[in-house]
């Protein structure tokens, strides 16, 4: 897999940088030409696994959100959101539908379905106590 390009930033775990985050994963992919439909999903995903370390990982307190991608051949974008926050004891559990480490701030617990329904692939690591790291896949235009 040949890499044609990358980034990498950081960011201060407020809410405000959710939207900086999906604009630059966008101005990132737009020399790949994506569809309206791509460059949506591929922002989406990214503003949800943002939010995750936001609200579930840093639990609303000060942290840093590490913010890195890569496009392979074939247009093939890879997204890595980390977070060195509290961690998930159960990453399946957590990513079951409806699951919320935070129904006291009415959260609907989709955040990882809405990941998945929108990329080709998710994955999620995490370490209790040292932070979650989210991986999005995504083909933007034609096949591998």
């Amino acid at each position: 897999m040949k890499i044609h390009n990358e980034m990498k930033l950081s960011f201060p775990s407020k809410s405000c940088n959710e939207a900086f985050a999906r604009s630059v994963t966008a101005a990132f992919v737009l020399n790949l030409d994506p569809t309206l439909n791509e460059l949506s999903d591929l922002k989406t995903a990214v503003s949800e696994a943002v939010t995750n370390a936001i609200v579930h990982g840093y639990r609303r307190q000060s942290g840093t959100i590490f913010l890195s991608g890569k496009i392979t051949d074939g247009g093939r974008v890879l997204i890595r959101i980390r977070d060195k926050g509290c961690g998930i004891d159960d990453v399946e559990q957590a990513m079951q539908p409806l699951f919320t480490t935070a129904p006291d701030e009415e959260r609907a617990g989709l955040g990882f379905a809405v990941m998945q329904s929108f990329c080709d692939r998710v994955r999620v690591s995490s370490t209790p106590g040292k932070g979650t790291v989210v991986t999005l896949e995504k083909q933007i235009g034609g096949d591998d």
